[in-house]
């Protein structure tokens, strides 16, 4: 028993393996049910009893170097396959070429706002998405009967407290406010919801950017620079800006912002509904109530605050029509702004 179990021994250490039919060839002869080393096995009937333990370890051995064999071929038959499979390329074929992706429209414009505010001292803050009525609605003055108050017109996350998602960056006004002293010049970037049809024109998730300038002896001349400095920058030194008086519950005055049609170029168009004028976004004075909430004193200081879509400054910049295009990640349409980034 002792020598057939070396011959055989040699017999796997001698096997040719060059290929995968040589690889089943050998798995049959030493490892199938009617190979070798099964046959030894079944010999341990005639081997006398005092032998059987010392025959027993010698044969569970020849059985691990046939495994290990079987093993170390078949890995390195699959290395080599792997390694011809890379290397079958056909050098005829024309290249592919390595193609970059494109930044979101609404990531460039967003960046845009932020230089251009920033060059004139605003810094950028940030708050939750997911936020409490005092900083939604009753710190910024909204009456208990608003309609922004009620389901249809926002996302609520939980009622009995009031948690919701929150319909606009103003919030952050508040955090800023309640945490820090004047003199405070700050802009707010963010995403913002709304329970609103999808449309052309509408959309259930968008982004806005806000901003507020709180110090001793702001005026709305102030504010009328800013955004007169905001407007001829982004939109051109050409852009005629105009004031229109609005109503908004945490500021006052308050008032419409409307630059010239970037289309018609003032002239009219369907666009801008023939006035030759689009809206870009609403500003006021902080109303004094909103200041005292927050701990400020309105006797001492003053302040601006504005806002404007994010979405509508980019439509306006690049002149699209669709809003909805800004989500649907069609490659065609974000392919057009290669060569803007």
């Amino acid at each position: 028993m002792k020598e057939k179990i070396e011959q055989v021994a040699q017999d796997i250490r001698a096997f040719v393996i060059e290929d995968t039919a040589q690889l089943e060839a050998f798995r049959i002869a030493y490892m199938g049910r009617k190979g070798h080393i099964a046959d030894l096995f079944d010999g341990m009937k005639t081997v006398p009893n005092e032998e059987k333990k010392l025959v027993g370890q010698q044969l569970n051995g020849l059985k691990q170097l046939a495994q290990e064999r079987f093993d170390e071929a078949q890995e390195k038959l699959a290395g080599s396959q792997t390694s011809a499979a890379k290397l079958n390329l056909d050098f005829t074929l024309p290249p592919v070429p390595n193609t970059l992706g494109t930044r979101h429209p609404l990531s460039l414009v967003r960046e845009e706002i932020i230089r251009i505010f920033g060059r004139i001292g605003f810094n950028v803050s940030e708050g939750p998405e997911i936020e409490d009525d005092w900083h939604n609605f009753t710190a910024l003055n909204f009456p208990e009967n608003h309609p922004a108050r009620e389901m249809q017109d926002t996302f609520f996350v939980q009622k009995n407290p009031d948690f919701l998602l929150r319909t606009h960056t103003s919030t952050v006004q508040v955090r800023i406010m309640e945490n820090n002293q004047p003199p405070i010049r700050t802009i707010m970037p963010g995403r913002v919801f709304r329970n609103e049809a999808i449309s052309a024109r509408a959309h259930c998730m968008f982004h806005q950017v806000e901003g507020i300038f709180i110090d001793e002896n702001v005026s709305f001349a102030d504010l009328k620079q800013t955004i007169y400095h905001f407007a001829k920058e982004m939109f051109g030194e050409k852009t005629q800006i105009r004031f229109r008086p609005s109503f908004f519950p945490f500021t006052e005055p308050s008032a419409e912002v409307d630059i010239t049609c970037l289309i018609c170029k003032g002239e009219g168009c369907n666009i801008c509904k023939h006035s030759g004028w689009v809206e870009i976004g609403g500003c006021g004075m902080i109303d004094p109530a909103v200041m005292e909430s927050s701990k400020i004193d309105p006797d001492k200081y003053s302040g601006f605050a504005f806002g404007m879509g994010i979405e509508r400054i980019t439509m306006l910049k690049y002149q699209i029509k669709d809003l909805r295009l800004f989500t649907e990640n069609d490659v065609r349409f974000l392919k057009q702004f290669e060569s803007v980034v």
